[in-house]
Order: structure tokens, then sequence, then C-alpha cells
């Protein structure tokens, strides 16, 4: 029985998971940097351990380290939270062998799904549509032009164990391809100590739509609905909403019901996110994230579950406590990523926080672990908080949006708020007509005006 659980992440999602405990009568431990000494987390978690000085390598990246302190506090389980060691095989195994919980997925499943080449031909055994590309990694770059023009351009090439739109080039003729090939090679390796990429026909104008997953020990699978996350700027995600205002009841079923299907053929455990692209009708998988996302909240506000007490509960060898008849989708909700960055240039902006104040109101939630006087350390993401609202038409979602933006004060620092108000402003976003480029040609045609 799982009765304390150190996090192993820092930010909203540990405040998160500690909510999630306390709420559970479970104990929660908060490890931290030296930079984080001062933190929400730190100061709400009911034990706190320092893990090293501020650089993630020395602190929330240190396996010994963390191992180390959830022996001290004598905690029967770690959460990963996303980002960092959420996705780490090595971790997760290494977390088990120590005789502790792992909340979150199989060693092996995380695995199998980390490297890319490895998750696309997994989907297409577990009967997933695929994008058209190549069998595996692409050694060379002759190669990788033969496969390029078989499939006609443009093609996308992409890191085999990448992420956050890291090693990817898009490549519209054969003249530029050996020369992207080898920069997406190079980036790969830098970002991801892996050089191997593999090659996918690049769609043009897709939209990015994902189906949370879960599943449990005991032979159950459930999908949750969806979130479409097409609001990007170079692949990093600013808007979600679910459910996504292009699908239909049935297309929703669809999708669902095979991710569901998959997820329960693979034996997997816990939460989960298959990603798609989807065009003209057609789903197409990219990956799966074996881990909570940053977006989870949109999926809690249109089903009213709690996604992270559910990933304790199935860490704890419980069943689902929910089937696919025992819940419904509720109107609609929105996430924004508040970033400390200037919101035109897209620099980051640490500082100290001088004024803070969140938003309120009926369906309008706020997940940060920022306060008055808080310093932002320099040395992490850039996102400081995340604005949830909930309607019970998308309509009423995006009016409701607008008025928590014009609500939050974050006075100190700069930060993409004036950004989302625009973004609520547009027209092809009102109606819901845009995709995963779409942002980033609005932006352009607005510094060029």
């Amino acid at each position: 029985m799982i009765k304390k659980i150190l996090i192993a992440n820092r930010g909203e999602i540990a405040l998160r998971i500690i909510r999630a405990c306390r709420e559970m009568g479970i104990e929660s431990v908060a490890v931290h940097s030296t930079a984080d000494a001062n933190s929400m987390a730190v100061r709400l978690a009911d034990e706190s351990v320092c893990i090293g000085p501020p650089k993630s390598h020395d602190s929330y990246l240190n396996i010994p380290a963390i191992l180390s302190a959830a022996s001290l506090v004598g905690a029967d389980a770690i959460h990963p939270g996303y980002g960092f060691l959420s996705e780490n095989a090595q971790f997760a195994r290494m977390v088990e062998e120590h005789g502790f919980i792992f909340i979150g997925p199989t060693p092996e499943h995380i695995e199998q799904m980390g490297d890319k080449v490895m998750a696309k031909q997994t989907a297409q055994k577990l009967g997933l549509p695929v994008v058209p590309g190549s069998e595996g990694g692409v050694d060379t770059a002759d190669e990788g032009l033969e496969i390029a023009e078989e499939m006609g351009f443009p093609v996308i090439i992409k890191a085999a164990s990448g992420g956050g739109g890291k090693g990817m080039q898009v490549v519209r003729e054969a003249g530029e391809f050996k020369e992207l090939f080898s920069r997406a090679r190079s980036e790969a390796k830098v970002n991801f100590g892996d050089d191997t990429v593999y090659i996918e026909k690049f769609l043009e104008k897709p939209r990015h739509i994902e189906i949370q997953v879960f599943g449990d020990t005991h032979g159950n699978a459930i999908h949750l609905a969806e979130r479409d996350c097409s609001i990007q700027r170079r692949h990093q995600k600013l808007v979600e909403e679910g459910p996504s205002p292009v699908l239909t009841e049935e297309l929703r079923h669809e999708i669902g019901s095979l991710s569901a299907d998959a997820i329960r053929e693979m034996g997997y455990r816990g939460a989960g996110t298959i990603e798609y692209l989807y065009e003209d009708g057609k789903f197409y998988f990219m990956e799966m994230n074996t881990r909570i996302q940053v977006e989870h909240p949109v999926t809690e506000m249109i089903t009213g579950i709690d996604l992270i007490a559910e990933q304790i509960r199935v860490a704890n060898g419980e069943e689902l406590s929910f089937q696919k008849d025992r819940f419904h989708l509720r109107g609609h909700a929105i996430e924004v990523r508040i970033n400390a960055e200037d919101p035109d240039t897209f620099m980051p902006s640490p500082g100290t926080i001088k004024q803070f104040h969140a938003p309120g109101g009926l369906g309008v939630r706020f997940d940060s672990a920022i306060y008055g006087g808080y310093a932002i350390p320099p040395y992490y993401d850039s996102m400081v908080g995340k604005l949830i609202v909930h309607g019970r038409t998308r309509e009423e979602c995006i009016r409701r949006l607008r008025r928590a933006i014009r609500e939050t004060v974050v006075e100190g620092v700069k930060t993409t708020l004036p950004l989302h108000y625009w973004i609520t402003e547009q027209e092809d976003f009102i109606s819901g007509d845009y995709t995963i480029h779409w942002l980033e040609k609005k932006l352009q045609e607005r510094s060029e005006s």
C-alpha cells in the first residue's frame, strides 16, 4: 500500500501531485535543487530533500541522488511527473530494482515507445494507422534520398530518439536533401546522444490530435477522448483544447477505440497519450508519450476524472476506478501554457515576480507554483503556469478564457499572456479552422504588417 510518494520533479507538476496526495491521505516528499529551495512545492509538501545544485544534470536528472532521497525518507513510491526522468527507462528500472513503486508504465514499455522507429513499428503491429515512411532508421543520405524520391516530396527527417521538435528537418526538394539529412543527424546526436534518424511523408495541413489512454494491471484499458494540440510554435504546444472542434462523435469513437485496444494488447500500465496527425479525415500515428502530459487538465475538466490520483491507484495495483460507460464528456476545455518569455520575441524572461494575482470564477483553473516575490530560476523550462477554462460550449469557453487572461496579473517578468489573448481574437481560432502550421504563419504575417 502506497503511504508516501517522493516526487522526482519541480514546479507546477510537483505541486499538482502534492495536491493529489493530500486528497488521498498519502504523504508527499518534494526533492529540490538549491535554486528551488523556496519553491511552492517545497513549502507545501510534507517533507523535502535537497538533491543538488541548480543545473538539472546535478539535481533533477541525478538518479543516485533521487534514489538516496527516497531511501532517506522511507518513500514507498516515486512519481516522475513529466519531463526530466519521466520517460527514462533506466530510471524506471532502477526505481523498481531498489524496491520502490514507479508511478508509470513498465521500463519495457517506456523503452519500446521511447524509440520513435520502434514505436512506429509497434504501432503498425497493433493496427494503428501510421504515416508512410522508412521501415526503420536510415544510415546514409543516399539511402534516405532514394526513399524520399519513392515517397515523393515533401518529406520530414526525424530523430529516432527525439522529441520537442529537435532533430527534425522538412525537405521539399531533392537538391536540399543531403544537407538537411546531415543537419538532422547532427542535431539528434547533440540533443539525444543518438544520431539515428528516419524519414516520413510530410503532411502539409495536419492537426495534432492526441488520445488520452489508461490501462491497469487487471487487463482493463480505456480512452478518455482527445485533445487538440495544433496551436504550436516550433513544434512546441502553446494551446490545447478538448474535444477537438473538427472531430465527429463517430471519428472520436473510432480512433479512441483503436488506441484503447492497442494499449490493452500491449498490457500497458498507467497513463499514456497516443499522438496522431490528422488530415482529410485520416489519422496517422506519430508517437506515444508514456507519462502524464502537461495538458492533462483539459481531459480532467471534460471528464471529471483526477488523472494523477488514477495513476497512483493503478500503481498501487488497483483497477481503474472508471469504465467507458461510467463517464461522459462534459462541455469544452481550453488550456494555455504561460511561459516567462517575451510574447513577441519569445526570449526567456527569468526574474522576480513582483506582483501576482490568479484568475478565478466559474470554470477557471490555474495550475502554477508561482507567487508574489518568487524568483524564477533561469535553469529550467520557461513555463510558469497553465490557465485552464471550462465551459458548456466552445464559444462560452473562449469568452471565459479571454476574461480569465485579463484577470491574470504577473508583474516583474514578461509572459506569453498577451499572445494568448491575441490568439483568442483570431477568426481562424474562433472557428476552429487551424493546423499545426497556423500560428507560425500568423505570427509571420503580424511581424510583416
